[in-house]
């Protein structure tokens, strides 16, 4: 659960109502230039070394609001925004990696951030591998003298596993390698990443950060040792973020702890019945005791959020049993992304393993839980579930 610092941070940062005429919230800065009052104050504000002060593409309140906001959420030396999560993630990637460098990227990881890195980096030269995402100190046999740049996601995009990223983050330090991690499923409120040696943190804005399914952003956050290094890079590729989105965003995030709550506990009601479930295989849920990587969830995160996994039973007319289940649905929606209000249901493609391959034969689907009545949802889903048995017997018994 959230702390009581965090509550109160979620409700005070990133505010300054005596600035903007007594305005309860920071409003969307519309702007490109931003003028100084004097040659002289110009002049001082190049000396000391801000350049980049005076024009918007480098932050307006509105930026500044909500990158402090996050800053001090994830108790981070800096954050800076960009335009989308996986904007995020590969600008990141980008201001940290050279040619003739290696980075090492779990196994589990969002798979754009997958495509970004065999794609681009391997075309600019950068070495990429990846490792089993529940292995911890042996993490050290998969690094290379050229390693710079460990990237984790915890838990994993699909399939939700918990990688022990303190001993990740201890063998990364010693080889002197930066360590990424796309906290997007935690938060800061649920996971600390500067606490247990992540360097850069990664947010995809638009999930529960926004939490109303009517913004497009990301941030990163660093701490004092990577914060300049990931703040040049940003820079220099132009990375910014609309003053709407980002008033969006600041909003949502007020709300973000009461919406959490709910997100997790209709979660992990809806994980722990849906094991009972005829349909079901299994549900990957960090949550669950028994789960891949529960120990690590259990000793280093905070709460769980609304997404997790589920494993259905292999049909023997599959895609006719899927249909009938999906289309049985009232009120989880079919569609991308995560994190607002509602919740979704979606079918996924067998994840892209490279150090061991999927072989689950049921069909995988993600859920979301939203934060409508949780027993309204368990009977949506339930329902849905029944037409999926009835569909067709079961391949294997």
């Amino acid at each position: 659960m959230s702390t009581s610092h965090d509550d109160t941070v979620l409700i005070h940062a990133g505010r300054a109502p005596a600035g903007f005429g007594g305005l309860v919230n920071t409003p969307a800065c519309r702007a490109s230039t931003l003028l100084v009052n004097s040659y002289d104050d110009w002049r001082r504000s190049r000396e000391g070394g801000n350049p980049y002060g005076h024009y918007a593409r480098f932050g307006t309140p509105t930026t500044r609001a909500f990158a402090d906001m996050l800053a001090e959420l994830e108790n981070a030396h800096g954050a800076i925004v960009f335009p989308s999560g996986l904007a995020a993630c590969t600008h990141a990637l980008l201001a940290f990696l050279s040619p003739g460098d290696h980075v090492l990227i779990t196994d589990n990881v969002y798979g754009p951030t997958r495509a970004f890195a065999c794609g681009t980096l391997a075309r600019l030269g950068v070495e990429v591998s990846f490792f089993p995402p529940l292995e911890g100190v042996a993490i050290a046999s998969y690094l290379r003298p050229n390693t710079r740049v460990v990237y984790v996601e915890s838990p994993g995009s699909q399939t939700f596993e918990v990688g022990d990223i303190p001993a990740i983050a201890a063998a990364a330090r010693r080889q002197g390698a930066i360590v990424m991690m796309d906290n997007t499923w935690a938060t800061p409120l649920y996971f600390k990443p500067f606490e247990h040696g992540v360097d850069v943190s990664i947010h995809a804005a638009t999930k529960y950060l926004a939490g109303h399914s009517d913004a497009i952003l990301g941030a990163a956050t660093a701490n004092a040792r990577a914060w300049p290094t990931l703040q040049a890079g940003a820079h220099d590729f132009g990375q910014t973020a609309g003053p709407d989105d980002l008033y969006l965003a600041l909003r949502g995030l007020r709300t973000l702890s009461v919406r959490l709550q709910r997100h997790q506990e209709t979660a992990s009601l809806l994980a722990r019945r849906l094991q009972e479930h005829p349909a079901v295989s299994h549900v990957l849920h960090p949550g669950l005791p028994g789960a891949a990587g529960h120990a690590c969830w259990k000793r280093d995160f905070k709460g769980s959020s609304g997404l997790f996994g589920v494993v259905l039973q292999p049909m023997a007319a599959q895609e006719r049993a899927l249909a009938q289940a999906f289309d049985s649905l009232r009120l989880f929606g079919i569609g991308l992304s995560w994190g607002g209000y509602e919740s979704l249901a979606l079918p996924v493609d067998p994840p892209l393993r490279t150090s061991a391959p999927w072989r689950e034969q049921g069909p995988l689907l993600r859920l979301h839980a939203g934060l409508e009545d949780a027993e309204a949802l368990w009977r949506d889903l339930s329902l849905a579930l029944d037409a999926y048995v009835h569909a067709a017997e079961p391949a294997f018994s």
